[in-house]
């Protein structure tokens, strides 16, 4: 997994402006580092009080954490800023680079533009690249990359260089691509020219990623609180926090049968079933029947806990974007992963009782995929101390749907809840075609027509005319290969 960051926590900045020092004046410019928050305190003291221990003073230590981790959960719901304010993994050296040089923070660096270069300039894409050799040296075998990119901003153009460099260093490696963004990325913009700007970034954005990688997995909903999504959540869009947390353990999930042994004809009776490799996984999606490469993302969250046919596929909800809704495809395929399934009586479903559940689901469903693999495991997904407090009042200790409300919480959080079942699933589906058909008409409409609003944007941004009509024609083949009877032609046509 590779991930561009912005921002980290603690660093300070200090530079020296010497634009004056020939009439002897020096300005210095210098920012505090970040104040550590009470997890991130928590968490050095445990460090160095790691021998504490039994008896009369555990049970008082017990007590005192309970009331710590309590003010630890408020302090993170309220107060975090960075990914590091609520991350407790000790990462090794070459895993993180930081983006020296820019002078801007994260909001500043919110298009194509801003990012066009970045990757080329100061040898930055070298050192990222060694970062990815020194890895890739230490493993046995590469399944393949997953790579997570917010593609709202400048990171966009920086990851789609880094894509394009590993995809030429490791050719026959799949890269498996998650365009990941906000809620915020999508508000309405007040001006008609922030709206041009930002619908064409979309367009190439997507278009230029989807060039250098096999599968490309659209996620983040405009409205996550507002969504189905969310019906036994409490989301607050405004914070990233919350949805990250949604979508992070929906990766979460996805990955799941990549980190399975495999297992053989005793599947059934085992803890999971269904393993495979990344680039099984994009295989089976990308390269049967149709050869679509945008797949849909569906999560239940917490997942299906009941062993009727309709709560299985009927409580999963899209977290890509645009897509249409009760589309039958005859040619769809798609990959379940289910894990920690809690059945009626409260118990954890075992790997046969999952299959049986599915298979029984899509028999009675009134549309069913060309090709469905399934994934599952008994596991849960372990709920963190960090984790925020997005469930809802209905949802129990173990993610179990409560009868009646608990009364007086609104949110529930780590403290609440330990654990819950979840269910994903990626879908190759004629259901995207909104998605590519509105950056398609964006980039035609403010890009490429004679005397559109956009092309002097697009110049400033490095594209010249022949590069735009080359990102049309990679989204037009995409909008074909979904639906080969599409009135929308070739630009060369």
């Amino acid at each position: 997994m590779v991930e561009c960051q912005s921002s980290i926590s603690g660093t300070s900045w200090f530079f020296i402006d010497d634009s004056c020092s020939k009439a002897g004046h020096v300005s210095t410019h210098a920012s505090e580092p970040q104040k550590k928050n009470l997890f991130l305190q928590s968490l050095y003291q445990e460090e160095q009080d790691a021998s504490l221990t039994n008896g009369i003073n555990g049970e008082a230590k017990d007590s005192q954490h309970e009331i710590q981790d309590t003010d630890i959960v408020n302090c993170l719901d309220e107060g975090v800023q960075f990914w590091t304010d609520f991350s407790k993994v000790h990462y090794h050296p070459q895993s993180l680079y930081e983006v020296n040089g820019l002078w801007m923070d994260a909001k500043q660096f919110d298009n194509y533009g801003i990012g066009r270069d970045v990757f080329m300039e100061n040898l930055r894409g070298e050192e990222i690249c060694d970062k990815l050799r020194f890895f890739v040296e230490e493993c046995d075998h590469i399944q393949g990359f997953q790579f997570i990119v917010d593609d709202s901003g400048g990171f966009s153009p920086l990851a789609a260089d880094f894509l394009e460099s590993v995809s030429d260093e490791y050719t026959n490696t799949p890269v498996l691509l998650y365009a990941v963004r906000g809620p915020s990325s999508h508000m309405s913009l007040s001006s008609r020219k922030q709206t041009v700007v930002r619908d064409l970034h979309d367009a190439v954005s997507f278009s230029r990623l989807s060039s250098f990688c096999k599968m490309i997995v659209p996620v983040g909903l405009p409205s996550l609180s507002r969504s189905k999504t969310s019906t036994f959540l409490n989301i607050k869009d405004e914070n990233p926090y919350h949805c990250s947390a949604v979508y992070a353990a929906t990766l979460h999930s996805t990955s799941l049968p990549f980190r399975m042994e495999p297992l053989g004809p005793t599947a059934d009776l085992s803890d999971v079933s269904g393993a495979v490799d990344v680039n099984g996984f994009v295989q089976m999606l990308a390269g049967q029947s149709r050869q679509n490469m945008v797949a849909i993302l569906d999560v239940a969250m917490p997942g299906p806990w009941k062993q009727d046919k309709q709560s299985f596929l009927g409580n999963l909800q899209p977290l890509t974007p645009e897509v249409a809704e009760d589309v039958d495809d005859l040619q769809a395929v798609e990959s379940m992963i289910v894990h920690g399934a809690i059945g009626s009586g409260g118990h954890r479903l075992s790997v046969s009782e999952v299959k049986n559940a599915i298979h029984g689901a899509y028999e009675c469903a009134t549309t069913r995929p060309m090709f469905c693999h399934l994934s599952a495991a008994r596991c849960p997904l372990p709920i963190p101390l960090p984790f925020p407090s997005i469930f809802g009042n209905l949802v129990g200790q173990h993610g179990e749907l409560l009868g009646s409300p608990i009364l007086g919480s609104s949110s529930r959080g780590s403290l609440d809840v330990h654990s819950i079942p979840m269910a994903a699933r990626m879908r190759s589906s004629c259901a995207i075609m909104p998605f590519l058909e509105n950056r398609l008409a964006n980039l035609r409409k403010f890009g490429i027509e004679r005397g559109c609003s956009g092309t002097e944007l697009l110049r400033s941004w490095g594209f010249g005319k022949d590069e735009l009509e080359d990102l049309g024609e990679t989204l037009s083949k995409m909008v074909r290969t979904v639906d080969p009877h599409s009135d929308i032609s070739s630009d060369s046509d």
